[in-house]
């Protein structure tokens, strides 16, 4: 949950589990998160009566929901409209860094698989621009990057709060990138993250293929590193597997130091499962949390789950925590946490990866490069999805079986043969992974 907006849906998430469709469309259709400060989240609506209506019909339900997700407790602010410029002005921030209490060093459970990742970025926090510059965090999705990421965002601005600080996730570098050459805003874009002190980019991989955006990073990151400015960067691969990211980019990631953060081991899980419990204030026997560490064991993401939803039997159920419930929990997070993307989705992913439009792969054109794509795209919704070849078929303006078939064989062949087909559909198929986190 690395943005104001995933902290918002999750907190959305939590009211249409108790509200009606229409009274969710009634007082939050047009209220949105404006900033998450350091215990307080603020929110914009369109009136006073709503405002009213939002702090004290749903004001402790919010308030609550941000606890779960910070084990922090949590104010609210409403405004209208009409009073955003007075915050704005009242409120400068030095950075983009989002406002998350549970993103710090004493926060973060350190075991074997994570140690020597964690040291690295402790250092880099005691000296930014001294030490290992860049820093390039790397490890599967769930695992804690964003975590030590932020961890160190927020470590050099309390030591320093005049700091001024870039945070990018990769996949919306591209997004401000296309917008600003868009809007003609290209200076501002680029002044916006090359005059930083510190750069954090989380999710790297999203920009490797697009030649333009990689263009851009190139010469924002020499920037910022000629400067003597720190750089920290995270990918759930190390810069080696990403095979279509630019040679000059690569040896600059592997020129600083690279930490791998592997899945943690028994022992640290135990460790994370007592700590996210205690900050919610969930007692666990040491058989609980130890059923709980030996079956869940590559994603803490799926152990925070866990504690969540052993807190929600506890406080709505009112239910003794036994391994009985804990087998339960464990059940349903694992049953959720199976991601089944959709056919759209791989076509968009796909469309992304190798920049051709969605209605090109989709269509007739037959251009070396669409055919490709196209595929990819139908080896993809046959391998991770449960359509038939006829269902497939109807996704590329209803292309008979046997092409489908035909498609899915080439690509096969090709996989064995062509190191760039494989890493394409690992590095898409990692892509819808990490956008289902």
């Amino acid at each position: 949950m690395d943005s104001l907006h995933d902290i918002w849906r999750s907190v959305m998430a939590k009211l249409e589990g108790t509200l009606t469709p229409t009274a969710i469309n009634t007082w939050f259709s047009d209220c949105a998160p404006v900033a998450l400060e350091e215990r307080r989240m603020v929110l914009q609506t369109s009136s006073d009566f709503k405002r009213n209506i939002i702090l004290q019909r749903f004001g402790d339900t919010i308030k609550k929901a941000l606890s779960d997700l910070f084990s922090c407790e949590f104010d609210l602010l409403v405004l209208t409209a009409d009073e955003m410029d007075e915050y704005s002005q009242q409120s400068p921030s030095n950075d983009d860094l989002p406002e998350a209490a549970a993103y710090t060093f004493d926060r973060f459970i350190v075991g074997q698989s994570n140690k020597f990742a964690h040291a690295a970025a402790v250092a880099v926090a005691d000296s930014p621009g001294k030490v290992y510059n860049p820093l390039f965090l790397y490890g599967n999705s769930g695992l804690g990057k964003t975590h030590l990421l932020l961890a160190i965002g927020q470590a050099i601005r309390e030591k320093d709060p005049s700091v001024r600080i870039g945070y990018v996730k990769g996949d919306e570098f591209t997004n401000q990138m296309i917008a600003s050459i868009r809007e003609q805003t290209q200076e501002q874009f680029r002044k916006k993250y090359r005059n930083v002190d510190l750069f954090l980019v989380d999710d790297i991989q999203f920009i490797a293929g697009k030649l333009g955006v990689q263009e851009e990073f190139f010469h924002t990151f020499n920037d910022i590193y000629e400067s003597g400015h720190q750089i920290v960067i995270t990918s759930d691969r190390p810069p080696l597997d990403m095979v279509k990211l630019e040679d000059r980019l690569r040896t600059r990631f592997e020129g600083g130091l690279m930490a791998d953060i592997q899945p943690p081991d028994l022992e640290t899980r135990m460790a994370i499962i007592r700590n996210k419990s205690m900050g919610v204030g969930l007692i666990l026997s040491d058989e609980t949390v130890e059923y709980i560490a030996a079956n869940i064991t590559a994603n803490i993401r799926q152990i925070e789950g866990v504690v969540h939803r052993l807190t929600a039997y506890r406080d709505m159920l009112d239910d003794t925590i036994t391994i009985s419930s804990v087998k339960r929990a464990i059940k349903d997070v694992i049953r959720t946490g199976v991601y089944i993307p959709t056919p759209e989705a791989i076509i968009a992913e796909t469309s992304r990866y190798y920049g051709i439009p969605e209605e090109d792969i989709r269509g007739q054109r037959r251009s070396k490069n669409t055919a490709m794509a196209r595929q990819v795209s139908m080896y993809l919704i046959r391998s991770l999805t449960n359509l038939s070849l006829v269902d497939i078929g109807e996704q590329f303006e209803n292309r008979n079986h046997s092409t489908v078939l035909s498609s899915i064989r080439k690509v096969e062949d090709l996989m064995q043969t062509d190191p760039e087909t494989a890493a394409a559909i690992r590095d898409i198929t990692s892509n819808l992974n990490a956008r289902n986190q």
